[in-house]
């Protein structure tokens, strides 16, 4: 009988801040409840935050399919109670999967790791969008990456991998801390805290109102 191939994916960036952020999402995520990660890519994160996370529900997503198999396959590697199937979710839609598909608890919190500086502008909009349709009053919307601040990078690490990232897609690139502020508030999600992270970026935390 053969052994199907391991689909696991693996993202450097993943090993070098998983433990900081952790440290964050502990402190700010409600107790309980479902928490939706959005655009989960190779589902290490999720492996590593659901079992230190219990009994907070993790539910990964994301739209592409390889990627889904993956967060599926460290799933099945990590083997807790309190991590869900991933879902197929483009945070660009009118209306997300989650909100027609998922039978579980309500969603708590939303989190967000390196998203909205490599895709376009308007996943940024949608993810905003979706947050305030989905998230309850006190609901906690967590974003990580980095940011530009006054329309200035913060290192010239960052302006490099700006400019990297707008070569590969003109759509792409790191985002000005004030724009998606606004785009939050435009959604009733409440800017309530930054914290500075390694590597030059930021975890930023909304709440709705």
């Amino acid at each position: 009988m053969s052994i199907p191939p391991d689909l696991r994916k693996y993202a450097l960036a993943t090993q070098r801040n998983r433990e900081p952020i952790l440290e964050v999402l502990q402190r700010v995520l409600p107790p309980k409840g479902v928490i939706l990660e959005i655009a989960s890519g190779t589902g290490e994160h999720a492996a590593f935050f659901a079992p230190r996370l219990s009994p907070r529900q993790w539910l990964p997503s994301d739209p592409n399919p390889e990627l889904r198999d993956s967060i599926a396959a460290w799933r099945e590697v990590v083997a807790t109670d309190n991590f869900y199937p991933p879902l197929d979710l483009d945070v660009r839609e009118s209306v997300w999967s989650v909100e027609r598909d998922f039978s579980g608890s309500a969603i708590a919190a939303i989190v967000n790791i390196n998203m909205i500086h490599i895709s376009p502008w308007s996943a940024c909009l949608g993810l905003m969008a979706g947050a305030g349709r989905i998230l309850p009053s006190g609901g906690i919307l967590y974003l990580y990456g980095p940011f530009k601040e006054n329309s200035q990078h913060t290192a010239p690490s960052n302006a490099a991998f700006d400019a990297s990232l707008r070569l590969q897609n003109p759509e792409w690139g790191v985002r000005d801390l004030e724009e998606v502020v606004a785009a939050a508030s435009a959604q009733k999600l409440n800017w309530i805290e930054t914290i500075q992270m390694p590597a030059n970026n930021l975890s930023l935390i909304f709440k709705h109102s």
